[in-house]
């Protein structure tokens, strides 16, 4: 019988029958794809149903990336089948069945009428909306639900509420050490591996095109990927991004080539220059796996022990797997602690009242700025972009140029394939924006164009004049730097790590400090 994804089989007439007699109905979400989900070991394959579904409220509440859309879609088909091969019966929704009910929460509606199901079953949503309207429907309907919590984290919410409880400030640093000695990750005898926590200093090196920087894997599209590339170009033409060539792998197989493909060969240059930012070389040594973690396809502590591994045996130095397993069981888990923390509301913070809208070059980097034109580039090309280009890039000028965190916090929802709400907000609204005032981040990341420069090879390329400080001419990042110290500077001076910030700006001509905010003001006018 012809199946539902691009070609290949499978048996829908038994599946249909299995669906009258089921007990259960298991709602899968899109970045669900483990057979590890709590949801599943609460199930019965001889008894239960799975229910997955693309639906347009998910797809379209930020305008995604178009290859964020064919990402999600592509592998949530290719999971369907590897359910059923597992001996589960999937009821599919795809995005254009005319039955589709445009929501999860209308899609479950939908298959209890037609079916004799009477108990939901799903794990806990990455997002506090969807979480919010699971617990609101159930509150009316009074359908049988559970919802189990999601144990691919290492941090569970309680142990996180437990570790924030009575702290002064919440500071990764101090979180991370505890996961190091939970998991036992590089850890000696009860102490970190090398004798030292964090080797970050070491982590800081600027690259050179003469350099050989290892490509991700590049995975050739089956029919199932064809078809969906082919929906995504119909349904989503005015999506940011371009679709093709699309090159990220969609199985659990695809997911973990590209971990062997990674430790093999980017793993050991990526300490030195995870920082580092060179014109055309959107990957440089980094991993590129968030989106298959992200989704299910890795397991992260999973990929953390062959990273580690990778050490023992010699094959990468401590520098490089620390700061990888850092970002992973220290970064990743402590801003998800935050989010789940402190939704609802999170959001919205605006510590600084910035509400200029976002320029329109976000969406097509139409910008002379070779930095933002490349970074932004990028991103429409490949939805990537690594850690310190959305920092001190398009994070720091968003922040510099004061647009509204919000619309900012949107933006990055949308371009990223690895962006979902649970750990982007909190990266953004915290870290890049630092809109909750310094929950998350000890100091606003504010740099001039020096730090720009010092970093990558984008003002050689500039119209701009990076050595230059205020005028038409200058780097913008340079006036708008000063203005955002002054215009900040009742919420920020007593900051002790902008001590130095302040002792320098008291130390400049009154000319200096009126010459940068006519600067930043014109060029902000000219946006």
């Amino acid at each position: 019988m012809p199946g539902r994804f691009g070609g290949l089989t499978s048996d829908v007439m038994t599946q249909a029958n299995r669906q009258e007699t089921s007990k259960q109905l298991i709602l899968l979400l899109g970045d669900q794809l483990s057979l590890n989900m709590t949801s599943l070991k609460a199930g019965n394959p001889e008894t239960d149903v799975i229910l997955m579904a693309e639906v347009a409220e998910e797809a379209s509440y930020v305008p995604h990336h178009k290859k964020k859309i064919a990402f999600v879609f592509s592998s949530m088909r290719h999971f369907a089948l590897e359910l059923e091969a597992a001996g589960w019966t999937v009821r599919y929704t795809r995005i254009d069945d005319p039955d589709n009910a445009g929501s999860l929460l209308a899609e479950v509606k939908r298959a209890l009428k037609e079916t004799t199901i009477k108990t939901v079953v799903m794990t806990e949503p990455g997002e506090y909306r969807l979480k919010a309207d699971f617990k609101s429907w159930v509150g009316e309907s009074g359908i049988d639900f559970r919802m189990h919590e999601d144990t691919r984290f290492i941090c569970s919410h309680d142990e996180f509420r437990k570790w924030s409880s009575g702290r002064k400030q919440l500071r990764m640093e101090y979180f991370y050490r505890d996961m190091r000695r939970k998991t036992g990750l590089l850890m000696n005898a009860g102490e970190p591996e090398g004798g030292r926590w964090n080797f970050d200093t070491e982590n800081r090196k600027p690259a050179k095109h003469d350099l050989l920087f290892p490509r991700p894997l590049a995975v050739e599209s089956d029919a199932i990927t064809a078809d969906v590339l082919d929906l995504v170009d119909q349904r989503f033409a005015t999506n940011f991004g371009t679709l093709r060539p699309f090159r990220f792998g969609v199985t659990r197989s695809d997911a973990e080539r590209a971990l062997k493909v990674f430790v093999e060969q980017a793993l050991p240059c990526f300490g030195d220059y995870q920082d580092a930012m060179v014109t055309g070389e959107p990957f440089l040594y980094h991993s590129v796996l968030a989106q298959y973690i992200n989704v299910g396809l890795l397991d992260p502590l999973m990929v953390c022990r062959e990273v580690e591994r990778a050490y023992y045996e010699g094959n990468a130095p401590l520098n490089a797997v620390e700061g990888f397993i850092r970002q992973i069981i220290g970064w990743r888990e402590y801003v998800r602690g935050i989010y789940w923390l402190k939704m609802p509301g999170y959001t919205d913070e605006n510590f600084f009242g910035n509400h200029r809208p976002l320029p329109n070059f976000y969406w097509n980097g139409d910008t002379e700025m070779a930095c933002l034109h490349s970074a932004i580039g990028q991103t429409r090309d490949e939805a990537y972009a690594h850690h310190i280009q959305r920092l001190m890039i398009t994070g720091n000028f968003a922040l510099l140029a004061g647009v509204d965190p919000h619309a900012v916090h949107e933006w990055y929802l949308a371009v990223y394939t690895d962006a979902y709400e649970w750990v982007e907000a909190p990266n953004v609204i915290g870290m890049s924006q630092f809109a909750d005032g310094g929950l998350l981040g000890s100091k606003p990341y504010a740099a001039s164009g020096n730090y720009i420069n010092k970093m990558s090879d984008y003002c050689g390329n500039c119209r701009y004049d990076v050595r230059q400080k205020s005028g038409p001419d200058a780097c913008p990042f340079n006036p708008l730097y000063w203005d955002f110290m002054m215009r900040n500077e009742d919420r920020l001076r007593s900051n002790p790590r902008l001590a130095q910030v302040y002792r320098t700006l008291d130390r400049m001509d009154e000319d200096k400090k009126v010459a940068a905010q006519v600067s930043a003001k014109a060029f902000l006018a000219s946006l």
